[in-house]
């Protein structure tokens, strides 16, 4: 009887390790989670209860490609490497740029955009080039960004680094906001990616974006560091929609080709 019990106690024991290892692993196989901040238009947004953008058609495309159902999470920007990381979502894609920081957090993909940080200032502003930026801030003049974006990076270094340091930067939630505090004047300018820049100017009167660049980054997918297996398949699945000319599509959709 005691030899019985020992084997049964082994059997379950067995069992609950297959059970827990199912249990730890990623989201359902058939399923793909991808998290967003569906308020950076072209790239994403919402249309009534719909997800639309640059970022949600690739996204579908990947999902496609790889056999799963597309689930989207709209998250605040700065929630998205840490729900990656911990493995709430599979995938970040937000119009997201690559940087030493958050690859310490995540791996990327392959780019499969490019982005230009642009500045959003109002018409007549003495702010006529980038240039101007730092003597607008020295006359006590604020940058308005959206949090966590490489726009709120860059802005909030250090003057060394090419910033303006964090007490000249206000940070808001999302790029809408930053706008609205541009048009009220409590900021004097707005850094933000040039494609939702546009969408923002076209919608507030009395605004205009700069001629020149604040600077050139490039977009990816963030992925978790112990994900190698979706990297690859993502991988893949971008050098194919690239290569068949889907990705080209998508985003002349959206930005077209002048």
């Amino acid at each position: 009887m005691k030899k019985f019990i020992k084997i049964l106690c082994v059997i379950m024991s067995v069992a609950m390790v297959v059970s827990l290892a199912s249990c730890g692993s990623s989201s359902d196989d058939d399923t793909l989670t991808m998290a967003t901040n569906a308020n950076f238009p072209p790239y994403e947004y919402k249309e009534g209860e719909n997800f639309k953008g640059i970022d949600v058609e690739i996204a579908t495309a990947i999902a496609e490609k790889l056999g799963k159902k597309l689930e989207i999470a709209d998250v605040e920007f700065g929630s998205i490497i840490g729900g990656v990381q911990s493995g709430k979502y599979d995938m970040g894609m937000a119009g997201m740029t690559v940087t030493d920081e958050r690859k310490k957090s995540v791996n990327f993909s392959t780019t499969y955009a490019t982005g230009i940080q642009s500045v959003i200032v109002k018409s007549g502003s003495k702010v006529k080039s980038v240039d101007d930026i730092s003597t607008m801030v020295k006359e006590g003049g604020k940058i308005g960004v959206q949090q966590d974006t490489t726009g709120d990076i860059y802005a909030s270094d250090t003057e060394e680094n090419g910033g303006y340091g964090e007490n000249n930067v206000i940070r808001y939630k999302n790029g809408a906001d930053a706008v609205q505090a541009l048009v009220s004047d409590k900021v004097g300018c707005v850094i933000i990616d040039n494609e939702p820049a546009k969408s923002f100017v076209a919608a507030n009167k009395g605004l205009e974006i700069l001629q020149t660049e604040f600077t050139v980054e490039d977009y990816a997918i963030a992925i978790a560091k112990d994900n190698d297996d979706l990297l690859k398949d993502i991988n893949k699945a971008l050098d194919e929609l690239k290569k068949d000319g889907t990705i080209d599509k998508i985003v002349d959709k959206y930005i077209p080709s002048k």
